[in-house]
């Protein structure tokens, strides 16, 4: 059950051709939309903290207009009101599953100043009026999706979600949280650049697996247990020099310090996150898991990074490159600083300690080509 480098070439994954469809001028935000394009039903429903703008610099655009090329029916649910699960009803029962994000920034670090003071705009969202999304609101969005439809998978993904994806410190709180996994009680996370793996869980899901059988794709996490046939190293002992380094033949987990653990000991808290960060190279990293009360988390490694063909060819999807139309003339301001810009590549060398860059895209540098 290791995963592997191979992996399937990104726009050739096989559809059935009944699900051959002109791309739709914009993802539906509406029953009216849908009715437009002939849906009677939405295979995905992405939900977002943002506004949404169809432009491959907002995160949704990208994964949505990815899984529509895979031959998926696409809806977005932006910005719902979280006062109850009705809103997440507004295009129906998903057949596939819900997709929650919090958006392009931690949803945290949009609504407070580095003071803790709450904000009061928020540049994704249409006139910059604050307030639009909750706190944490990847944990409030998928707890909804679920109280919308009980038996729809429901997964994690962006930015929010990837760099939570362990026992965290919450600035905002000044403690260790657990992986926002467990709080949102969602099916699977994912983490990192997502492409390869949301198409593959699609693909997956839409065949019939349940999402716990998804557990040999990079770049997954989920609660499971360690099989028997796997050594586990350990990353919790605190006296010993190679903190799960060693090489091992066969099939290899490294235990990180418990969640338990990394509430009550800073030193443990550091080993986790130094392993964690250290475990990101898809050439040679191995498994992780960390327990959870009594459950374990496995964070299986990282995605293996796009080609530059794969990069130019999610660049090239049939964007609108605009706002949604429903948002009239009203001004988002991140959508007016970004529309004149390009971007050329993704992930960093560098791990610097005041960065989040290599823990959420990675080391391994991917450009787009010079004629992309």
């Amino acid at each position: 059950m290791q995963t592997s480098l191979a992996a399937t070439p990104l726009m050739e994954w096989p559809r059935p051709v009944a699900t051959k469809r002109p791309a739709a001028p914009l993802l539906p935000m509406s029953r009216a939309e849908m009715d437009k394009l002939g849906w009677d039903a939405c295979d995905i429903v992405l939900v977002t903290g943002d506004a949404y703008v169809d432009h491959p610099s907002f995160g949704m655009a990208i994964i949505g207009r990815l899984l529509e090329s895979q031959g998926f029916r696409v809806g977005i649910i932006s910005q719902p009101d979280w006062q109850s699960a009705e809103p997440f009803r507004a295009l129906g029962k998903p057949r596939v599953f819900f997709g929650v994000t919090g958006g392009n920034m931690d949803s945290m670090v949009n609504r407070y100043t580095a003071d803790r003071r709450l904000r009061h705009d928020d540049a994704y969202t249409p006139n910059g009026e604050g307030g639009k999304r909750p706190d944490r609101c990847t944990l409030v969005y998928a707890q909804r999706c679920r109280e919308a439809f009980k038996d729809v998978p429901v997964i994690l993904g962006g930015i929010e979600a990837s760099l939570r994806r362990i026992a965290h410190y919450d600035y905002w709180s000044d403690k260790v949280r657990r992986s926002v996994l467990a709080d949102a009680k969602a099916d699977l996370l994912l983490y990192g650049n997502a492409e390869r793996a949301v198409v593959e869980v699609a693909h997956r899901i839409a065949a019939g697996e349940a999402p716990r059988e998804l557990d040999d794709i990079r770049g997954v996490a989920l609660f499971r247990r360690v099989p028997e046939n796997y050594t586990e190293l350990p990353a919790d002992d605190l006296d010993a020099a190679d903190e799960g380094a060693r090489q091992v033949r066969g099939d290899v987990v490294i235990r990180l310090p418990s969640c338990e653990q990394v509430e009550q000991d800073k030193e443990a808290y550091a080993r986790a996150s130094r392993v964690l960060h250290r475990e990101s190279n898809p050439g040679n990293a191995r498994p992780l898991v960390q327990r959870h009360g009594d459950r374990d988390l496995w964070l299986n490694p990282p995605p293996i990074p796009l080609t530059t063909a794969e990069m130019d060819s999610v660049y090239d999807l049939p964007y609108a490159r605009a706002p949604h139309p429903s948002y009239g003339n009203a001004k988002i301001p991140a959508w007016d600083m970004i529309k004149t810009s390009v971007t050329i590549m993704r992930g960093c060398f560098g791990g610097c300690t005041f960065c989040s860059i290599t823990e959420h895209e990675g080391r391994i540098i991917q450009s787009r080509s010079e004629g992309s």
